[in-house]
């Protein structure tokens, strides 16, 4: 069987940045699973896109005492990004092996994948099931398609979940949702020397991104619904962040166009559709005093909810063994968990490699935590389907 290491680099060699096909590394991963004795699912949900669904022992029914291991396929972009070796190609530094999803996440599912030969699959007593998904990255798209066909089926699956996201091998049970909303604001164009024949568009958006601030704001200040559980995020309230605004066509040009992007992350037991009612009503404000009030757009975009699961459950005791801390704590990232947790799943968040180092230049998982991971796979499959 080859090592870990090995596995790793194999999948790290696969560029599956969010907007690649991710077919490849998924037939890979599905002829291990299958060499292994696995029974291989797959879910297309468009061209260059599947999830895998990979399974053993009997099915899940009214028993659910099975797990499932989750981790999804795809990578953020390298581009502009001062890598100093082969982003797809993993690097030995020191104890530490670099390469793009090297620890967000494909060491977690190398960890998998180097577990499975010693695993009793043919003598499980419960399910074991296998989700890897993609297009995380850009918004758990992979693990909502694939929550929707489960449930259409009406397939059971095992109650407890573990998502092996880069936590430095810390326990996670908490996490924000993150939804996105865009913002159009319109107006007319004119001759920049002439500016009094337009209306403005970026100027309206200006205006716009000052209500913003106040929402953002005024959401810092308010209490938790939860504020036990809430306590465990380093910032217990809705986070907003304006991420990208694009307007104007030209310098001499009065934008008739301006469109401003926006993240915001609620907290779990909140209403997506309450909080955008808040953002809509103070954009409505500043259209209205500007007598603009058909000038501005505001559209709910997508939504990865957010995750709680009750502290003490069984799996959570498997892995206090292996954790830095036996307390489990909260992600301020989102996950496909949010998406997992309406299939009636308790989720939690643990695996190998740091999340302060996802997403960057030289991204690296430590050696000794994907081996620790193996560890984990072993002892979690053992104690839940063996």
């Amino acid at each position: 069987m080859p090592s870990p290491e090995a596995i790793l680099a194999d999948l790290v060699a696969f560029p599956t940045v969010s907007s690649e096909p991710v077919t490849a590394i998924a037939d890979r991963i599905a002829t291990r699973c299958e060499d292994a004795g696995m029974r291989v699912e797959r879910y297309e949900t468009s061209p260059g896109k599947c999830n895998l669904v990979c399974s053993a022992g009997p099915r899940a029914q009214e028993n659910r005492d099975g797990v499932i291991l989750s981790g999804h396929m795809d990578v953020v972009p390298v581009i502009g990004q001062p890598w100093t070796s082969d982003p797809f190609t993993l690097t030995r530094r020191g104890d530490n092996l670099h390469g793009r999803g090297s620890c967000d996440m494909k060491a977690f599912i190398a960890a998998i994948l180097h577990a499975l030969p010693s695993l009793p699959l043919k003598r499980l007593k419960n399910e074991l099931v296998l989700a890897f998904t993609h297009d995380e990255e850009t918004g758990c798209h992979g693990s909502r398609a694939l929550v929707e066909r489960l449930a259409e089926e009406g397939r059971p699956v095992p109650r407890a979940c573990l998502i092996g996201e880069p936590t430095s091998l810390t326990i996670f049970r908490m996490h924000p949702g993150h939804s996105a909303a865009q913002i159009v604001c319109l107006g007319k164009a004119a001759h920049s020397s002439k500016p009094d024949l337009g209306r403005s568009a970026i100027a309206l958006a200006g205006r716009v991104l000052i209500a913003l601030e106040t929402v953002a704001e005024d959401w810092s200040r308010r209490p938790a619904a939860r504020p036990g559980d809430a306590a465990l995020l380093d910032r217990p309230f809705v986070v907003l962040n304006v991420g990208m605004i694009r307007g104007g066509s030209a310098i001499n040009i009065v934008p008739d166009h301006c469109t401003i992007e926006i993240g915001f992350r609620p907290l779990p037991g909140m209403d997506v559709e309450e909080l955008m009612d808040e953002i809509r009503g103070r954009v409505a404000e500043v259209a209205h005093a500007l007598h603009r009030k058909d000038d501005v757009q505001v559209t709910l975009q997508r939504v990865t909810p957010a995750m709680l699961t009750p502290e003490g459950t069984a799996l959570e005791g498997l892995l206090r063994g292996f954790a830095r801390s036996p307390k489990p704590l909260a992600a301020s990232f989102a996950t496909d968990g949010g998406n997992l947790e309406r299939l009636g799943v308790q989720t939690l968040v643990f695996g190998p490699g740091s999340i302060d180092v996802a997403h960057q230049a030289d991204e690296y998982v430590p050696i000794a935590e994907l081996h620790r991971a193996v560890n984990v796979v072993e002892a979690v499959v053992g104690g839940r389907c063996a």
